[in-house]
């Protein structure tokens, strides 16, 4: 992954629904660095739970997981358990 210096992060680590982007962005990857017994929900959106871009999975393997999606509305994370996650987005121009 090249490293640009418009990439910015968000850390996640209790059951909640957090607004990553409230604006149009670039979800570039959503790092799992522990994971628990719930599901990670990603939403086009800062308002709603809808649509959803991805689930993963109740305790997913830890890792980074690669997105490069442009998003329409902004961007929301639904955590289900307190996993510990790191959402890596990136603002225009991209």
């Amino acid at each position: 992954m090249q490293l640009r210096d418009n990439y910015k992060y968000t850390h996640i680590s209790t059951n909640t629904t957090t607004v990553v982007e409230s604006a149009p962005c670039v979800l570039i990857a959503i790092i799992v660095n522990t994971t628990a017994a719930g599901t990670i929900t990603i939403v086009d959106s800062a308002t709603t739970t809808t649509p959803v871009i991805g689930i993963i999975k109740a305790s997913v393997t830890e890792g980074t997981y690669e997105y490069k999606v442009r998003t329409i509305n902004g961007l929301s994370i639904i955590t289900a358990a307190a996993s510990d996650i790191t959402v890596v987005t990136a603002q225009a121009p991209y």
